[in-house]
């Protein structure tokens, strides 16, 4: 196998003396399980770049090492594409290479890379954007701003700046007027968030957050009709215990495509963590098995008792 591999410079664990250090660690990971890789790290405008260049080369794999956000631009370079997309799980969260199975040992990555097994699995795409996770309108972008913001003039980790931008963002409230074009239907609606999902999200207890398909051809979306805090925090409740699904504002349903439209001019969208400023109508749609992902293959759902 031949392999271009794209390491975020960006992140903590590349930085300072441990760049080199992690640069030689990658390298030699691939030689041992006889991997032709160049590995290069690079900013994230420069991530972007060379995943282009790389989709368009000789090599069968195109790498990215980092978090969703990196691996979100290996996506966009390659969905649709025959180049099949490896994942080093160097993130946080890492939430898309959990849902896709991929371990996040360092070395059992890099095998699971070097086996060649490929899933194909869904992207969505917002306003021509890709996202493997999510999007959404409302207050979770809104919140991610403020955290830059608080960053740009403060300093600071993202972890403290994200918790005192979503209490001004709380206390705020902003609310969001917008129609939901459904099919061949028309829905006014006042609400705090819109949250669209690349395949439905588990509501369970013990799975909140996590995908148990990556293919299943469809969005799943999520809001809620209350307009005050409380209501916000009765539903962050219910969803801790398991209960979202009976709170009387929640609504969730699959659609393979849905457009949110505005009065104003442009919506602040967040896809995979970033935050980007789109023209309305917001258009989402859902491309089935547009990305080739290196990944152990799906577990064979259990047989009836």
């Amino acid at each position: 196998m031949k392999a271009t591999v794209l390491l975020n410079a960006s992140a903590g664990w590349m930085a300072g003396a441990n760049g080199a250090a992690t640069l030689k660690r990658v390298r030699e990971a691939f030689a041992s399980v006889n991997v032709a890789a160049q590995v290069l790290a690079l900013d994230h405008a420069g991530l972007a770049e060379a995943a282009v260049r790389a989709a368009s080369s000789d090599v069968d794999a195109v790498v990215l090492g980092g978090g969703d956000g990196t691996v979100n631009t290996g996506a966009a370079a390659i969905a649709g594409s025959p180049k099949a997309l490896g994942i080093l799980p160097l993130g946080t969260l890492n939430h898309f290479a959990k849902d896709a199975g991929i371990p996040l040992d360092f070395d059992e990555a890099v095998a699971t890379i070097a086996a060649g097994v490929v899933r194909e699995v869904d992207v969505g795409e917002v306003n021509g954007r890709v996202f493997i996770n999510n999007s959404s309108v409302g207050l979770y972008p809104s919140a991610v701003d403020q955290r830059d913001e608080l960053r740009h003039q403060h300093g600071g980790g993202k972890t403290s700046a994200m918790l005192n931008a979503s209490a001004d963002v709380f206390r705020r409230f902003p609310l969001l007027d917008v129609t939901l074009q459904v099919n061949d239907r028309a829905v006014a609606l006042r609400t705090p968030f819109v949250f669209v999902g690349n395949n439905r999200y588990d509501m369970s207890l013990f799975s909140l957050g996590r995908r148990t398909t990556l293919d299943g051809g469809e969005l799943g979306v999520y809001l809620t009709r209350t307009t005050n805090r409380f209501g916000v925090l009765r539903l962050a409740c219910r969803a801790l215990i398991g209960r979202m699904k009976q709170d009387r504002d929640f609504r969730y349903f699959t659609i393979r495509e849905i457009e949110i439209r505005s009065r104003r001019r442009s919506l602040r969208v967040a896809l995979d963590g970033e935050v980007v400023q789109m023209t309305s109508p917001i258009r989402y749609s859902i491309r089935p098995r547009a990305l080739r992902v290196l990944a152990p293959p799906p577990e064979p759902p259990p047989e009836d008792a």
